[in-house]
Order: C-alpha cells, then structure tokens, then sequence
C-alpha cells in the first residue's frame, strides 16, 4: 500500500481517534511528548489513537508509542504546509464526511445513546469534533494531492519497472467477470399497498395529537435502517442530493411541527418533518415504509423470467435485445444490460469499467456467477437490489472471465501503471517530509526518544 493511501487510511482510522474511546482521561495525568513547530502532541492523544488502532484492529508496524506519534508529527507537517499554501476544503464535503463517520460509529455501536457512553461525551460533542477530524483529514489529503500532481507515466518505464520486478512480486490479479443482467419487479398488490398508507396516516395522527415523538416512531418502525438509528433524521442536503419526489415536498415545509402528506418515491413511501432550513439545503427526518412482495408474484416474476432465459438459449432472440426491452433496471437497460462497476473509486484509472473482481459483486449475484461458464444464461433468482433496497427476480449472463494470474504486460498495463504511479507518489510524498523535516522545529520528550523511527530526522538535538 503506497503512502497516498497509507494516510487516507490514517485519517479514517486513527486520526478520528481524538473524538474519545471507551475509557476517560480524567485520571491520566497528561504530559507534552512532542512539539512539532508550534504544535504540541499529548501523550492522551497517543494512547487514544493507540486504543482507537487496537478496536479498528489496525496493525501497527513497530511500537505503537513511537509509530503513532510519528504518525501525528507527520500530520502536522502536512497541515502546516496547507495554511501556508491556503488549501481549503469545501463545507458540504466535510458535513458528507461527519455524516459518513456517524453512521459509520452508529452502525457498530447501535445507538446514539451507546456512542455517547461509548466517548464519554455528548453526540454533539462528538459531531463537533467529527468535523474538526474531518476538516484536517480533507486538507491533509488535498495538500497531499497538490504535493505529488499530475504524475505521467510513459509505457517504457512500466515495462522496465516490471522487467525488474522479481518473479516472487509479481502482482497477482484476481479473478475478474463481466456480467449482464436482467431484472423484473413483481408486482405489488393494491391491497398491500394500502396498507402501508393506512399505516402512515395512522402515524401521522399519533404525532399530531401529541401521543408520540415522529423521532421515536422512525427509529422503531421506518426501513432506513440508518436513519432510523438517529430518529429519522438525515443531514442537510442539497435539492441534487435527494429524489425529485422527495425534494419537492422536503423543500415545500414550513413548519417543524408539522408531517407532510405520504411521499411515494422509488424507494417506498414516506412521511416527512422538517428541522431546520439553511440557505439552499435542508434537514429533515422521514419514516420509510416499503410495501412487501407476495411469495406468489415472487414465484410468478421467476417463472417468466426463466421463459425468457429458455428463449434466449433457443436463439428466438438475444440477451442483449431481451435486457435493452424487458429489463425493469434502467442502470442497465440501455446498456444491453451489462452492469457497470459502481463500487470503484471515481478517482481510480479502472472507474467507468464493467469489470468486476467477484467481492464487488452484489452477493446474490457473485454466488451464482461463480459456478457459470462464459455465455451461459443463469436460472432466475430473487436478490435485494443495492440502489433501492427492493426485492427484485433477476437472470444474468456471464459475458467474461479472466481467472486470477500473475500480471502480465499486455493484459494487466493499466494495474501495472497505476503501481508505477502509486511507488512515485510514495517517493515524492517521502522526499518532501525529510525535507520538510529540516525546516521544522521538532522537540521529542526524552522518555519518548528510544524509537527507531521512519524518518529518522526528527531527533536532531
């Protein structure tokens, strides 16, 4: 793993540390281990970045007493050098990040009542330093970007670092497919779906005559789980960041004590509250409810696809022409129905491709594929689908695999280019620490100086 992604994941599993772990300090007596220019590293923020390490069960290579100050030394280096050249981070990416970290908290620990006891400290205190934590980690990772640039990379210097490589480092590539897929929403009865409406219209009768909290009713009944777990409640978001249904009435509230009408969107139905309105974004909380498939249009929607998979194999028409007319999944229809690998970073060389290593794949769809051959059509299965969490019939086809093997030149150029570009951005991320090691006032606790450290200039006195 290079450097680059060395602190990404730094900023995300320990930097995040400082909000508290599940001990207090109070009867620690702290003390200044390091100075790094003007900054001072506090032995409580080494020991909670050391228990922070040990839960994420982040492997430490070497003592975590000198790794993990080091670490924040590096950090401050960074973040010096971003003042100076007046990097700045966006407000709505740093809300998306404390909104990702809390969910993130919540998912493990459960509740926020848990996440408080857990830091020993209140949600808002946590949030707050969330965003302190996140503002630092943004800035360090967009200085860090401005430091190694736009690096080229020419085919020559990817054959000869691979030429050098030795046979025992040879990258070895996973097994990648690509798949096509067609997909079938059963139908959903009328009945079922008045049943759900009844419910939410008895919700928001309860609320409205004071009987119950629309907080309380979200966390125990709506079907986003994770916004259930902070009472219903999303974050400020933008008119873009939402559905057009769901935007349109969010944006339309005016008053906080009041629910909106049932919201139907494709996700399911919703009741809303408003919180808070600021500028151009919006707080609100709803309660999801999503009506639940009969066994029978299940067993229906599986039948007909599998007709449609027998007529394929019978060459009456083609997957491609089946998908692009009958598939209900528009991320794939016009695309003859190949799916597009959505899981990879939008900043990575390999982003916009169909090719996927069989872990990202969607579950169901890896457990079947792994048993097909290239061009084999599969029998129709049920799966929950990822983008809307609805319950869908699906037949796929196997359109290609290459099995894992070591790289090779001419299949693997792009992951062998991305290598070479990560091992410059190392050499150029670690080339401006030393130096920017020599112009910086570093003083080290003499208990804190027996360390054998990455860069060893820190200790010059």
């Amino acid at each position: 793993m290079n450097k680059f992604v060395n602190f990404k994941l730094f900023v995300l599993l320990t930097l995040l540390s400082y909000a508290g772990v599940a001990y207090s300090q109070d009867n620690v007596i702290d003390e200044v281990v390091w100075v790094v220019g003007d900054e001072a590293i506090l032995k409580s923020d080494v020991e909670e970045a050391r228990m922070d390490a040990q839960y994420n069960q982040r492997r430490l290579d070497g003592d975590p007493y000198c790794v993990i100050p080091e670490e924040i030394a590096v950090q401050k280096l960074f973040l010096h050098q971003a003042v100076l050249d007046s990097i700045e981070v966006s407000e709505a990416e740093i809300i998306d990040q404390v909104e990702y970290m809390t969910e993130q908290y919540l998912h493990v620990i459960g509740s926020r009542e848990k996440m408080e006891e857990y830091f020993n400290k209140t949600y808002t205190q946590i949030r707050e330093t969330l965003r302190e934590n996140a503002r630092a980690g943004s800035t360090m990772q967009k200085m860090q970007q401005k430091l190694v640039g736009d690096i080229k990379i020419t085919p020559s210097e990817v054959r000869r670092y691979f030429s050098n490589l030795p046979p025992d480092s040879i990258p070895f590539i996973p097994t990648q497919v690509e798949v096509q897929i067609i997909t079938m929403q059963p139908k959903i009865p009328i009945e079922e779906i008045d049943d759900v409406k009844k419910r939410l219209r008895d919700f928001t009768e309860r609320i409205n005559k004071g009987e119950i909290e629309f907080s309380t009713l979200a966390r125990l009944y709506s079907e986003d789980r994770v916004s259930a777990m902070r009472g219903g409640e999303n974050r400020l978001m933008g008119r873009g960041e939402m559905v057009p249904e769901y935007a349109n009435v969010a944006f339309n509230l005016q008053d906080p004590t009041k629910v909106s009408k049932i919201v139907e969107t494709e996700y399911g139905f919703h009741i809303i509250q408003l919180i808070e309105k600021r500028g151009d974004r919006v707080n609100t909380r709803h309660i999801l409810l999503k009506p639940k498939v009969p066994e029978e249009e299940l067993i229906k929607a599986t039948v007909r696809l599998d007709s449609i998979a027998d007529d394929i194999r019978s060459s009456k028409f083609t997957f491609e022409d089946a998908a692009s007319i009958l598939s209900h999944d528009k991320d794939t229809r016009n695309n003859h129905g190949l799916m597009p690998n959505i899981s990879i970073n939008r900043n990575s060389p390999r982003f916009n491709t169909s090719r996927f290593e069989m872990q990202e794949l969607p579950q169901e769809i890896a457990k079947v594929v792994d048993k097909m051959n290239v061009g084999e059509i599969s029998k129709a299965f049920t799966m929950i689908n990822e983008k809307d969490g609805k319950e869908v019939c699906a037949i796929v086809k196997l359109k290609s695999r290459i099995n894992g093997h070591k790289a090779t030149i001419t299949e693997d150029y792009q992951r062998l280019k991305d290598i070479v570009v990560e091992k410059k951005q190392q050499e150029l991320l670690e080339k401006w620490i030393i130096e920017k090691q020599k112009r910086t006032y570093v003083r080290i606790n003499d208990n804190w100086k027996n360390c054998t450290f990455r860069y060893p200039g820190w200790a010059r006195e």
